[in-house]
């Protein structure tokens, strides 16, 4: 039996998941919820009804996994807490600095409804955080870098677009040369987060919006824009469709560290990743971790997880016997 799957917001996320969907054999998605008038949304899959979010909880016993593709700046530490009580979900929370207070509230909500989530799964969070910890635990003393880009931030974007007076967004994360290299070549530097990466914003105004009001509410925004050098453009609307409509990024993960009696051998382990669709991308993993969640229900496990606690033969269609056989 396929495991049913559910989508909550039907944007960049929600249409890669959805196509996600259609490359497995052991998934179907069987409802799509939207905020917007659900007539005028538009979907790929054939015969799957498109319902407003005041519908879902007549669907509890007909959702497998609920995948939540809101944006981690407001949609998420409500939507996840509040949904998990009654599905089972996923979701791709971004902002690093506050997953361990979205994790309590998300336990505390999975728990009293006897239901699995998995929080912040993406490329990072999410397959970084795996290379991250997997690389401390093999070269204990060394030290981790972690750069993103250049590539377009969906958590960024969606975070600018949430300002009061900006109509439309895109922001840009951007490794800074010369500290990349720098890692890459053993030289173990100690980087700020200023001097790791830049962000370039390309925003456009509502009317009658100050840009000066907006360019400061960016760049003094914690978590996401107060700690780096941030360049704001304001641009319009024909502008922002025509040259920033790509959803590239890409990503490097380092441990540089020492073995040996006197620590005389230098390692570096590296990740990187290319992408052409950021979104597709995540969703594949998002996926893939759905998997997960409905074997994890299935076992009776429930609360919450994150990607450092599922074993990865659950994220795997094949068997254990395949995976064996093909990937050890």
């Amino acid at each position: 039996m396929k495991t049913r799957i559910g989508i909550l917001g039907y944007g960049n996320l929600g249409r890669g998941i959805e196509c996600a969907i259609r490359e497995t054999n052991d998934m179907e998605l069987v409802a799509v919820f939207t905020r917007r008038n659900p007539q005028t949304v538009s979907i790929l899959t054939e015969d799957v009804p498109v319902l407003p979010v005041s519908e879902i909880l007549d669907w509890t016993d007909k959702i497998d996994v609920l995948m939540l593709c809101g944006g981690s700046a407001k949609d998420l530490p409500v939507q996840t807490p509040q949904y998990a009580k009654y599905f089972n979900v996923i979701d791709s929370f971004d902002t690093h600095a506050n997953v361990s207070q979205h994790f309590a509230n998300v336990d505390a909500a999975a728990k009293e409804g006897n239901k699995t989530a998995i929080i912040s799964v993406g490329w990072d969070p999410g397959m970084f955080s795996l290379i991250r910890a997997y690389s401390n635990a093999i070269l204990p003393n060394g030290s981790d870098y972690t750069f993103w880009g250049k590539g377009l931030s969906q958590g960024h974007s969606d975070a600018i677009r949430r300002i009061p007076g900006v109509a439309d967004a895109r922001q840009y994360t951007i490794p800074v040369p010369s500290a990349l290299e720098s890692v890459r070549n053993g030289e173990h530097p100690v980087l700020t987060t200023r001097q790791k990466h830049t962000r370039e914003a390309f925003v456009v105004l509502e009317e009658n919006a100050d840009p000066k009001v907006i360019e400061t509410e960016i760049k003094l925004m914690p978590n996401y824009f107060s700690d780096y050098d941030t360049t704001v453009h304001f641009i319009d609307a024909e502008t922002l469709s025509r040259e920033h409509s790509s959803m590239a990024h890409a990503g490097f993960v380092f441990r540089s560290g020492t073995t040996g009696p006197e620590h005389e051998h230098n390692h570096i382990i590296e990740f990187s990743l290319k992408l052409d669709s950021n979104p597709e991308f995540t969703t594949g993993v998002m996926i893939a971790f759905a998997r997960a969640a409905k074997r994890l229900a299935d076992m009776g496990q429930t609360g919450c997880k994150t990607v450092f606690d599922i074993p990865p033969a659950l994220l795997c269609e094949q068997s254990p016997e395949e995976l064996r056989s093909h990937f050890l």
